[in-house]
């Protein structure tokens, strides 16, 4: 029997408070000032789940509000020095800055600012903004999305209905646009429902693991961008660094690590941590406090893992649909820009009473637009380092960006994330140094910086499909490699000295990142939307 919940109904749902979802809400108020638009964010503000490093470049910005810097986001730091460096072990070398990579005219900031300040602008525009609002379910009905529930609180940890239980409400609407972020899970389901996947690469991922610090004042230089290759990657696995230095004494610093990697036993938290043991990083972040921690995924497929954009009732925006340019190590432009274009679609056909089958019209605009040019000029360059390895895939992105300029006559491939581990016994094991509580640092307290807060007697939103699939594959032929994939430290293998080995999942950690629900070697583990506002809290400097 169908829950009896109250309803709401409108002409746009907005599911996602980023800055795509934003983006599209702002635009249909712009365009269509009647039109009744609704935004839903799990998070317990706008912003408190985003998480970026982040450089941002104003193209879409400037399209959606011209004067903007009569009045910007806080912490929005003009980008003034771009350094792009190699690694060893002991040494730091200058590079060439990449075309891709320049950033004159860019602004580093802080994203989750960006967005309670665009949160803002839509508010002022008539936007409905709902934060603390989970949403569960989509309502499907007759193939057609008619919008989500969300809300539902209060069920107990055994899946009863507790004494605080609420039912939720439904959010009904005429169009519907997703905009979750990576890996969303609602927009994952949409996947498989109108199976939107069909016909584009997989999509391919990277996690970032980010730290906010304040350092002292004579070490600061405004504006710095210091991105890294190299060490401490092996040659076989993408990844590196950034440092953004912004608003007063804060560094933004964070590395990504291709989820393509082979090594079971590798540890992007603990890579991350040797990382800033560098000689050429740790005098950066000396007699300085790390004040923030947060991680999340990334994708990184480009313009081949593209799904397809629309399904009756609605649209994916953002990077819930994979906009973002890896080689320039941006993507809230062309996510904003997604959201836009969508937003213009729906309002013509708001305007025109015209009804769900319309939206088509939006795939149409985003590929005339400047995110599809600029996604396919780079679209070879990340799945180069998978295929060539690293100083391959260096010379591929060099020639990609130098000579063929992004019109080469071919197209590289990716391939699934969650595929690529070796077995644990044809692996060299990582031996990763003990943190010093000065520059490195442990799982724990570091997921006590992110402010994360879980509900404890609510079922928990991180599942085995099935649980007897982990002894035999994960632990015995992988080590279980989720207890260290995970920067939360959720996931813990106990009991193998006993010969009783068994998972124990610590769901109140988890920061959403994500990882598990894509590197799980059999894609066993599904991270669903947690009740209410549960999450990180990142603060205003993330």
């Amino acid at each position: 029997m169908a829950e009896d919940r109250e309803a709401m109904e409108f002409d746009v749902l907005i599911v996602g408070g980023g800055p795509s979802g934003l983006a599209a809400a702002i635009r249909l108020k712009q365009l269509n000032p009647d039109a009744s638009v609704c935004l839903v964010e799990k998070g317990s503000e706008i912003g408190a789940h985003i998480l970026s490093g982040a450089v941002l470049e104003p193209r879409a910005l400037d399209e959606l509000i011209p004067d903007w810097r009569d009045d910007p986001p806080a912490l929005a730091t003009p980008a003034r020095d771009d350094r792009f460096m190699f690694l060893t072990a002991t040494k730091a070398w200058k590079l060439p800055t990449p075309p891709q990579m320049n950033n004159h005219g860019n602004y580093i900031v802080s994203l989750g600012n960006v967005c309670r300040w665009l949160g803002a602008k839509a508010e002022a525009l008539g936007v409905e903004i709902y934060p603390g609002f989970a949403a569960s379910e989509t309502i499907i009905e007759d193939g057609v999305v008619k919008g989500v529930v969300a809300g539902v609180m209060g069920i107990t940890r055994d899946g009863e209905q507790g004494p605080n239980y609420q039912p939720g409400m439904e959010l009904r609407a005429t169009y519907t646009l997703f905009g979750e972020g990576c890996r969303g899970s609602l927009t994952k389901k949409l996947f498989e429902t109108y199976k939107l996947r069909e016909g584009a690469q997989p999509q391919t991922y990277g996690l970032g693991i980010k730290e906010l610090w304040e350092i002292p004042k004579e070490k600061h230089t405004p504006g710095l961008i210091w991105h890294s290759t190299g060490w401490p990657m092996p040659s076989d696995t993408y990844g590196g660094s950034w440092l953004y230095m912004l608003g007063e004494n804060l560094v933004s610093i964070g590395f990504v690590v291709g989820l393509d990697y082979t090594n079971p036993w590798l540890s992007p938290f603990e890579e991350f941590q040797r990382f800033k043991q560098h000689p050429a990083v740790r005098p950066m972040l000396e007699g300085g406090k790390r004040i923030a921690y947060g991680a999340r995924a990334l994708n990184e497929g480009g313009f081949q893992s593209i799904p397809k954009l629309v399904f009756p009732g609605g649209a994916i925006i953002g990077d819930s649909a994979g906009f973002l340019n890896v080689p320039k190590i941006k993507g809230t432009h062309t996510a904003m820009k997604s959201g836009m274009v969508a937003a213009e679609a729906i309002s013509e056909a708001l305007k025109a009473e015209q009804r769900p089958a319309v939206v088509e019209a939006y795939p149409a605009l985003l590929k005339a637009s400047w995110v599809w040019e600029e996604l396919n000029a780079v679209r070879n360059i990340r799945p180069g380092f998978a295929k060539f390895g690293f100083w391959g895939g260096m010379a591929n992105a060099a020639l990609e960006a130098y000579v063929f300029r992004g019109k080469a006559p071919w197209t590289l491939s990716h391939h699934d994330d969650h595929a690529t581990l070796k077995k644990a016994s044809d692996a060299p094991r990582i031996e990763y140094p003990k943190p010093d509580g000065v520059i490195s640092f442990d799982r724990l307290s570091s997921v006590f910086l992110s402010n994360t807060n879980h509900e404890e007697d609510q079922p928990a939103h991180l599942k085995l499909r099935d649980p007897s699939r982990w002894k035999a594959v994960n632990f015995e032929t992988f080590g279980s490699p989720e207890s260290r994939y995970c920067p939360a430290g959720v996931y813990e293998a106990v009991g193998a000295e006993e010969g009783q080995p068994r998972l124990v999942i610590n769901a109140q950690n988890c920061v959403h990142c994500k990882t598990c629900d894509i590197k799980d070697p059999t894609q066993n583990i599904d991270w669903c939307t947690p009740e209410g506002s549960g999450g990180p809290n990142y603060i205003g400097g993330m």
